[in-house]
């Protein structure tokens, strides 16, 4: 290459620098930075002895079957032999080369080598650069690539979300190129990339965005990476074109629009967006990518770090749908956010960013997976008194087990940075070994945090050597407390880095920097100031076990549902509500003694049964049930506060009673799970209630499996009217339907009475029911199914 074209190249590839940095901040590989004995080290450590009983074979066989030739062995079921088959393998990938690099284990890396091998063979056999396990692919590709595009929120020409399960496989190899050091693997995605730009070359940019209402991962992210690593302009315009118009555009605009929209298909795209804009795309979406993070942490963000009721994005306003539902934060977005927050982090020098970050790892991710048997979870709820389930290695493959077995091994890539060679930072308080070759330099964190509120530094220096030492001073730490030592003795460190205290001096080998860091307990409310309240320790969530009854499907199965802890509701009135005479309730919480990271809130608990219970590291709690949140009143509110929970949940408990199942039309995973299919059909929301209605027709398949439904109730708003229809179950007529609305436009339900013929023992335990529009009219809208007893 020529000095010009290389100059010019350097110029649109330059990375957009915020804050007035001067040099840009680097994270370290996570190859560099070894994990000491902690809960951290032990996560890791679970996490890749659950990858290894994993099969490569099995993962393999829907990427062989694609690409026509013999799997060697059979594919694993749940969501891996039901249309999302393939996701897993690139996962997989990323999981191996984030593991590798954490650890150095050569079985690991022999493992990521044959999986790479293999599907190399795959793409060989393509022809065309094509990789991917998505069933059908190849011709359904064709059809795509001749403009017969037919898209929706979770599908593509008939297939789950094919474009967001190549995403994980573009993912995977970029991860084991650019994590893991497999050379073959660049070539691979590369090659898959320009199979990308062959698919879409004869589309038109309004095709790309039809296209992109159905879920596609990250791969705006992907392009851009690829633009990154080969220097070609081709691939950023891939990038930018793959960019979904109808999120960006509200978000360039400073407007929040994500009320009812599923989360984890957005996050990926804005981390395409913060990309773009690094590699060189406009800058404007790096600001685009801010405003979503802040909306999102600030205004939709539980204290545990996550987001989403039932995978969508709750109102702002109002966080009682959190605190009803057993299907709280998903954990897959936690590990999307936290990716985020890491590419923010190091284009602004923000630390709100490390803030967040160290939250959600701590207590989302850190929690998310069972630190024994192993096992990820899914949902976390944040209703009183319930409880998680884990997967099993051979049963389940949801997508927040792929995000799952990344997740732990890559908890040191953020613990460190360095601006250029001469100032390194200490952003998170992890026991661990940096090794910085370059300068020279080996560093040990030696703690014990948040068992105790300190860390230590040791610097083993070839030569000695003047640089900065940059040490976080995290949110939590009571302003003018943290202090700092060097070899025993206080000193003043600078503050010019918002953000940090900083030590400046010639370092020499074996020198010791103490670092005090005084931790409280504080009380945080839920986002829309509603009377709930979360004990956070420093940066640790404090939570209480309250019984370890009824905890069914603790361990999931391979059904297609058993990620939600569908066991008992306790009711909400009966938990525990804590009484505060004064503002600060956290002056409630006191330490007990000789127990480390231990609370008791028995001067707050209103019923005596609970008053015994301890807050312990939410971190700590798996295989019960449990308390985050808590109602909080005052003496003589406390009447009319428990008489006010138990009119809210009563009916939605009495409901689900009688519940034998049940779809919410518009939600995107239940509508999956449920058999969806459908022809001229819309979604939406309204009122923050997901709807869907046709001049078509759109079905479900729900289960029936003792035959104890009765009647099959539908939810509608009184807004629609001069709406006909018919409903049909298993093809046959169930009712004939004339919408007329209501003068308040309120929602309501109608219950319509299931043929006896049902209950018989040889009926069928599966039931589709299928919404019909009348010639020139609409089926719906229909807000909530169900078959009850």
């Amino acid at each position: 290459m020529n000095k010009g074209k290389f100059l010019l190249l350097a110029i649109w590839l330059a990375p957009v620098l915020g804050s007035g940095q001067t040099v840009k901040l680097q994270s370290f590989s996570v190859s560099a930075v070894r994990l000491l004995d902690s809960p951290f080290l032990e996560a890791q450590q679970t996490d890749q002895a659950y990858m290894l009983l994993l099969n490569p074979d099995r993962l393999l066989a829907p990427y062989l079957a694609s690409a026509g030739l013999p799997p060697k062995a059979e594919r694993y079921g749940n969501w891996e032999n039901t249309g999302l088959d393939g996701h897993m393998g690139g996962h997989y990938l990323s999981a191996l080369a984030y593991m590798y690099a954490a650890t150095g284990n050569e079985q690991v890396k022999q493992r990521l080598a044959y999986m790479i091998d293999q599907l190399e063979v795959c793409q060989q056999k393509s022809g065309n650069g094509y990789l991917g396990g998505v069933p059908g692919g190849p011709a359904m590709w064709a059809q795509v690539k001749a403009g017969n595009i037919k898209a929706n929120s979770f599908g593509l020409n008939d297939k789950w979300v094919p474009l967001y399960n190549l995403h994980k496989t573009c993912a995977g190899l970029r991860d084991a190129y650019m994590v893991g050091g497999n050379e073959k693997a660049r070539g691979m995605l590369i090659k898959l990339t320009d199979w990308f730009l062959d698919l879409t070359a004869n589309l038109t940019d309004a095709q790309l965005q039809e296209m992109m209402r159905s879920e596609h991962g990250g791969l705006n992210e992907i392009f851009a990476d690829v633009a990154d690593l080969t220097h070609d302009r081709k691939y950023l315009t891939l990038a930018q074109r793959f960019s979904h118009r109808v999120v960006l555009e509200p978000l360039l605009a400073g407007k929040d629009v994500l009320n009812g929209m599923h989360a984890n298909t957005q996050i990926p795209k804005v981390i395409g967006f913060e990309r773009v804009a690094e590699v060189g795309g406009d800058p404007a979406w790096a600001g685009a990518a801010a405003f979503f993070w802040k909306t999102v942490v600030e205004n939709r963000t539980v204290s545990i770090g996550g987001n989403s009721v039932s995978e969508h994005f709750n109102p702002a306003s109002s966080f009682a749908s959190m605190l009803e539902s057993t299907e709280g934060p998903e954990t897959c977005n936690t590990y999307n956010m936290l990716k985020l927050s890491k590419e923010l982090y190091l284009t602004s020098g923000s630390t709100k960013y490390l803030d967040y970050y160290e939250r959600a790892t701590y207590n989302h991710i850190l929690s998310s997976q069972h630190p024994g048997q192993g096992g990820f979870v899914y949902f976390t709820p944040m209703r009183p008194r319930h409880y998680r389930v884990y997967s099993q290695p051979q049963e389940g493959f949801w997508c927040c087990v792929g995000s799952g077995l990344e997740n732990h091994g890559k908890y040191g890539e953020l613990v460190y940075a360095h601006k250029g060679t001469n100032e390194l930072l200490v952003n998170l308080f992890i026991p661990s070994t940096l090794t910085w070759a370059e300068q020279g330099l080996t560093l040990t964190q030696q703690t014990t945090f948040p068992m105790e509120e300190r860390t230590q530094l040791k610097l083993d220096l070839k030569k000695p050597r003047t640089f900065a030492l940059s040490i976080r001073q995290p949110r939590w730490v009571p302003a003018g407390q943290l202090q700092v030592q060097v070899n025993g003795q206080s000193v003043t460190a600078s503050a010019a880095l918002p953000g940090y205290v900083t030590l400046t001096r010639k370092w020499r080998s074996g020198d010791v920097v103490s670092v005090a860091l005084p931790m409280t307990t504080t009380a945080e409310y839920l986002p829309d100031h509603s009377a709930w309240v979360s004990f956070v320790h420093g940066p640790v969530v404090l939570a209480a076990v309250t019984d370890t009854t009824d905890l069914k499907g603790l361990r999931a199965d391979g059904a297609r549902m058993s990620h939600v802890p569908n066991g008992k509701l306790y009711p909400i009135e009966e938990a525990p509500v804590l009484v505060s005479a004064g503002p600060n309730v956290a002056e409630g919480i006191k330490p007990v003694a000789g127990h480390p990271l231990t609370f008791t809130a028995a001067s707050l608990i209103d019923a005596e049964q609970y008053r015994n219970v301890q807050l312990v590291p939410f971190y700590q709690i798996q295989d019960a049930r449990y308390m985050v949140y808590w109602p909080v009143t005052t003496p003589a509110g406390l009447v009319a506060r428990k008489e006010e929970l138990r009119r809210k949940d009563e009916e939605k408990r009495a409901l689900e009673a009688r519940t034998v199942d049940q779809i919410t039309p518009g939600e995107q995973q239940p509508e999956s799970d449920h058999g969806f299919q459908g022809e001229q059909t819309e979604t939406g929301t309204f009122r923050n209630r997901h709807w869907r209605h046709a001049t078509g027709w759109f079905s479900y398949k729900l289960r029936n499996p003792q035959r104890s439904a009765r009647t099959l109730r539908v939810t509608y708003a009184g807004g629609d009217k001069n709406r006909q229809f018919s409903i049909l179950v298993n093809g046959l007529p169930l009712a004939k339907v004339r919408l007329e609305g209501n003068s308040q436009g309120d929602f309501y339900d109608m219950e319509y009475a299931l043929p006896e013929t049902l209950r018989k023992p040889n009926a069928p335990t599966e039931l589709t029911i299928k919404f019909l529009a009348e010639a020139a009219s609409t089926a719906g809208g229909v807000y909530d199914v169900r078959l009850l007893r």
